[in-house]
């Protein structure tokens, strides 16, 4: 593969020991190298970023939303009651991770799309 452009300009930057060994151990979980861990997390934030502003946040609420729904449903379902304290549990659990699944979406749609593969 012939790149267009080689990378010719570096940043540097400083973090504590504690800081490290969590990058360290997330470029490990992925089989990499930390600098290019680091150097692929920086740049798909930086894609993100220039997403439209409300894209990720309206992605976050959408995917809490279908949560919280096919939880109640699931339950309705199989005819389970869904008491008040249930039904905050579904809530609080949709809360805790919609905003990280939305931007892996975003990281896959932009992956797919960028590869040339565009399933409709």
């Amino acid at each position: 593969m012939v790149r267009s452009s080689r990378r010719t300009k570096s940043i540097g930057l400083k973090v504590s020991e504690a800081n490290f060994a969590t990058l360290q151990a997330l470029a490990e979980k992925e089989g990499k190298p930390v600098a290019e861990w680091c150097r692929e997390a920086l740049l798909e934030w930086a894609e993100i970023q220039q997403a439209a502003p409300a894209e990720p946040v309206l992605l976050a609420e959408l995917l809490g939303l279908r949560t919280i729904l096919v939880n109640l449903f699931f339950k309705l379902a199989n005819a389970e009651p869904v008491t008040p304290t249930e039904m905050q549990r579904v809530i609080e659990r949709a809360d805790a991770d919609k905003f990280k699944k939305a931007l892996a979406r975003l990281k896959e749609a932009k992956t797919t799309l960028r590869g040339g593969v565009c399933n409709e």
